[in-house]
């Protein structure tokens, strides 16, 4: 193929559904979660540093305030799968967290990571058992609700294992009500729809966008490039009918971004949290801030990408097209600027060029958005093979070539130039010496 060819034209980006009126989540939630890293390991004799336990998550905790990740905007901890006891309270049947490895309970460790200016998340499951076989919130639904306010927890995820999709669609708003009954401010993720599909067709998310604030719906991610590969692609085939359900207090969530663990690159990490940060959606981190190398710091905390992912207008980005192991994205953030991804899947061995214009960008999104004719460039991953780098300050109509090495990427935000002056004899040099003066 010779050109770019766009593959969709866009949903109306203001069709959107109501969300739920408690002012949370108004920007995507961004947090650290144990699950991705840690799993289920609770064998603290064996692994005393990396099993689910009152230990781990106050390290983690201290090193998500302590070293610039909260700064970042990374401002959440949330405990995921087995945490608990394997019964309820017999008397009271309330969850009980694990005697051995959480000996202060939950109330207490909330208290610690409040203590550090973090929020406090935990894991349910709104089915007979969670999906390691511990209790499920399936008939606990109030008295689930009021332990975990009583906890003080900012943050739920709630999954669905061991339940039919038909007791999940009562569950999840019923287990959301009583958490509204209760009157503390929570952040209720639900996995709902991963286990119908996740489709617009087969999910209702005018109801769902009503009953919580973030929604998972599709396969989880593990520790590999082709894991996350097949989580964007799928975005890709179904944005358009999830994006009128996606915005401000309404989430989707692809999964937790894994930087800084063992099976993927630099690059291809900077290839998932660029599409994460265009797709408008949580950024969930699941690593070890013990130990986590500086490449991957980065890359959770460039600035530019977060500042993408926490644009006010919400609107999930856009697969505009791909071509030859190439694939282009876009979102239109506030102000009328622009943040575009071109990322390769290539495998040969060599720098690629890659020939695009921005006139693929202005048939998908200028209709809701009036693209200006020049715009400045910020360039998010500035170390990249490029022979022929695009100037800082770009027309709509040019032509430009990128090139990208294998499994890499170029991430730029595009802020509209706002007179009339004609740049269009310019050098490249000579429009470069712009940016300073505007």
């Amino acid at each position: 193929m010779n050109n770019l060819q766009p593959i969709f034209l866009a949903a109306n980006l203001f069709l959107a559904t109501n969300s739920k009126p408690d002012g949370l989540a108004l920007t995507p939630p961004m947090a650290w979660m144990t699950w991705q890293r840690f799993r289920c390991i609770i064998d603290c004799d064996e692994f005393p540093d990396d099993c689910i336990s009152e230990k781990l998550i106050k390290e983690q905790a201290t090193r998500l305030a302590e070293d610039g990740w909260l700064e970042s905007g990374y401002d959440t901890l949330v405990i995921d799968d087995c945490w608990s006891e394997l019964e309820r309270d017999s008397t009271t049947q309330r969850l009980v967290p694990d005697k051995k490895r959480f000996p202060s309970g939950m109330k207490a460790l909330g208290e610690f990571v409040h203590g550090l200016g973090l929020k406090f998340g935990i894991y349910g499951d709104y089915g007979k058992y969670t999906c390691e076989r511990y209790p499920g919130s399936m008939g606990y639904e109030e008295i689930d609700a009021k332990t975990f306010t009583e906890w003080e927890v900012d943050y739920i995820k709630m999954d669905g294992c061991h339940s039919t999709s038909e007791e999940q669609r009562i569950g999840y708003e019923k287990f959301g009500k009583y958490l509204d009954q209760f009157g503390r401010k929570i952040t209720y993720s639900c996995s709902y729809p991963a286990y119908l599909g996740g489709t617009a067709d087969r999910v209702e998310y005018g109801w769902l966008s009503d009953q919580c604030h973030q929604y998972r719906n599709y396969f989880d991610v593990d520790d590999s490039f082709l894991s996350v590969l097949k989580i964007i692609e799928w975005y890709g085939d179904n944005s358009e009918g999830l994006r009128p359900h996606h915005g401000p207090g309404k989430w989707m969530d692809p999964d937790m971004l894994i930087a800084g663990n063992f099976g993927m690159t630099p690059w291809q990490n900077k290839i998932q949290m660029s599409v994460w940060a265009v797709l408008a959606t949580p950024l969930i981190m699941s690593n070890d801030l013990r130990k986590i190398d500086q490449d991957s710091r980065d890359i959770l905390t460039n600035k530019l990408a977060i500042s993408v992912n926490q644009d006010k207008l919400g609107i999930m980005g856009y697969r505009i097209g791909s071509r030859s192991g190439f694939e282009m994205w876009a979102r239109p953030l506030e102000g009328d600027k622009i943040a575009l991804v071109i990322f390769s899947i290539r495998a040969d061995g060599v720098p690629r060029p890659f020939e695009f214009s921005l006139e693929y960008v202005r048939k998908v999104i200028e209709e809701y958005f009036k693209m200006s004719k020049w715009y400045v460039v910020e360039d998010a991953w500035k170390a990249r093979p490029n022979t022929s780098p695009i100037p800082n300050v770009v027309n709509v109509t040019d032509r430009y070539t990128v090139y990208l090495r294998p499994m890499s990427c170029a991430f730029w935000l595009l802020s509209p130039v706002h007179h009339e002056a004609d740049l269009s004899s310019l050098s490249y040099a000579e429009r470069a010496k712009i940016r300073d003066s505007l």
